[in-house]
């Protein structure tokens, strides 16, 4: 694709002493030229190029007198036609990105991670063929073709799973204008992995089909993509998560560590899963305490209310925050981890695409599924006879979520992904049959009450000043195994010193 730049007026030339030039004609021109710089600086969106050619509609906010220069911000303005006409994309996009702020900083080490979710078809390439593969369970096919967004809908998913994740790829697109690949892509929405490992092994074994999803795990090929979330879940009033994690950390820093609750506290639906309602019986009783407070979110029964009571920035009064999988992987995880308490993460089977990253002791308590009281219990004792060592713990994580999940980080992250992927494709995507196209005008402009408001907060005002931060390279295979011998070991260190705590207490 090649890039469009922008061109300023021509520069006006000194009249050689040899021209003469009539009073009129340069009365005329004088003229001419107010009138144009007035168009300028009023905002029109078409003015002349030097040569004759009109400049590309870039639906900028405003332009004003210096909007010729190379280091001018440009600010996307959201045009929504009237109510009565359905909405339509510009037909002109942005399609050059010029940052300002160099060098590219290098990504967090997470992003490595991107490598092994492709490593299965870095062989092979992508085909036609293997995309297809994945119609029968995909929620919807998307395409990237310069720079537009066109979607092919296949089943309706959970909720607004599909329209947060289609949001999010629409501002990427306005972050890096021009920078993202044509592409072709399945999307599933929902919380089980679908694409085998087991399936594809064997001397007889075909190439495993791509399919991206919000979460992965070992025993699968899905590709890992940031969930809805991050722009805002406005069934059960959250906001985007840039705006949820300020309001998180303000509220967290309003009580010292001291003054916390010192015991473990979850809230959620327990309806989900059979781990979760396991937890249940942890709770503290008068005949066993496990220095737990347990509660059942009752969502039904939240809506009718005005969610009073499931405020994420409200649930930070304990030293220690239980992290427990529903279905699948839950997206409550990085709102837990922002609290500034210690997380005593139950271990997981599926991991989103951050929490690769993260290390135990560091960011986070390990917990075993099967022991979660006992467990539980001990954690809640080390911490509050380490109070520093367990501060310590809780800020690691929250500061990992507030920095390092910080947006530019996911927008980099699906930047990243998706080049990745489509650099893979060894055919050329075309728009399906019956697809629609997806931007900020068609999804906004109709939206009403949260959903419209967390699509304004979220929606991407300007093209970025910094490039995308520089990934990192892929895991070696010694270095890979490395790493997760070291998560390993530590869960192991934890257990150990568990083993210790209950055979003391036994003996008292």
């Amino acid at each position: 694709m090649e890039e469009e730049k922008l061109h300023g007026l021509p520069s006006s030339k000194r009249t050689p002493r040899s021209l003469k030039v009539p009073a009129s004609a340069a009365v005329f021109v004088l003229f001419l030229i107010i009138v144009l710089s007035g168009c300028i600086i009023s905002g029109l969106d078409i003015f002349i190029f030097p040569g004759g050619s009109l400049r590309e509609v870039f639906n900028v906010n405003k332009i004003p007198e210096d909007s010729l220069r190379s280091s001018q911000k440009i600010e996307y303005l959201l045009n929504c036609t009237n109510a009565t006409k359905p909405q339509t994309c510009p037909i002109d996009y942005l399609t050059m990105f010029q940052p300002t702020d160099l060098p590219a900083r290098e990504c967090p080490e997470y992003f490595r991670w991107i490598h092994e979710d492709l490593r299965a078809w870095k062989s092979t390439g992508i085909t036609k063929e293997m995309v297809e593969r994945t119609r029968d369970f995909a929620h919807y096919r998307l395409v990237i073709l310069k720079g537009r967004v066109y979607v092919e809908h296949f089943r309706k998913p959970y909720q607004t799973r599909d329209v947060g994740t289609i949001w999010g790829i629409v501002q990427l697109l306005r972050l890096y204008p021009g920078k993202i690949p044509d592409l072709e892509l399945m999307f599933y929405c929902n919380d089980q992995p679908v694409i085998m490992k087991n399936d594809y092994q064997g001397p007889n074994a075909t190439s495993p089909p791509p399919l991206f999803r919000f979460c992965g795990n070992q025993s699968a090929f899905d590709i890992t993509f940031p969930d809805w979330s991050f722009w805002g879940w406005a069934e059960i009033n959250i906001g985007p998560w840039e705006s949820t994690v300020r309001a998180i950390r303000q509220n967290s820093e309003k009580i010292e560590w001291n003054d916390k609750v010192p015991y473990a506290y979850w809230k959620g639906n327990t309806g989900v899963a059979a781990t979760r309602r396991d937890l249940m019986k942890c709770n503290a009783t008068s005949g066993q305490d496990w220095k737990t407070h347990l509660y059942h979110q009752e969502w039904s029964r939240e809506v009718s209310q005005g969610f009073k009571q499931s405020k994420l920035e409200d649930q930070c009064t304990h030293r220690y925050k239980i992290y427990v999988e529903g279905e699948a992987w839950s997206v409550s995880e990085k709102y837990i981890m922002a609290c500034n308490s210690m997380t005593l993460m139950v271990k997981p089977d599926f991991l989103d695409f951050f929490t690769r990253g993260m290390i135990p002791l560091e960011h986070y308590w390990p917990i075993r599924p099967d022991n979660k009281c006992r467990d539980i219990k001990f954690a809640v004792e080390w911490g509050n006879n380490h109070p520093q060592e367990a501060q310590v713990i809780g800020e690691s994580g929250s500061k990992f979520m507030e920095e390092g999940l910080k947006m530019k980080n996911v927008y980099d992250y699906m930047f990243h992904l998706l080049s990745g992927y489509g650099k893979l494709i060894t055919y050329k995507p075309e728009i399906p049959p019956g697809a629609i196209e997806y931007c900020s005008e068609t999804m906004a402009c109709p939206a009403q009450g949260l959903f419209r408001k967390n699509m304004l907060e979220s929606m991407v005002k300007s093209p970025s000043d910094s490039p995308p931060c520089t990934l990192p390279p892929p895991y070696e295979l010694g270095e890979f195994q490395a790493f997760l011998g070291r998560k390993e070991s530590v869960s192991r260190q934890v257990e150990r010193w568990e083993a210790e705590y209950w055979e003391k207490m036994n003996k008292n």
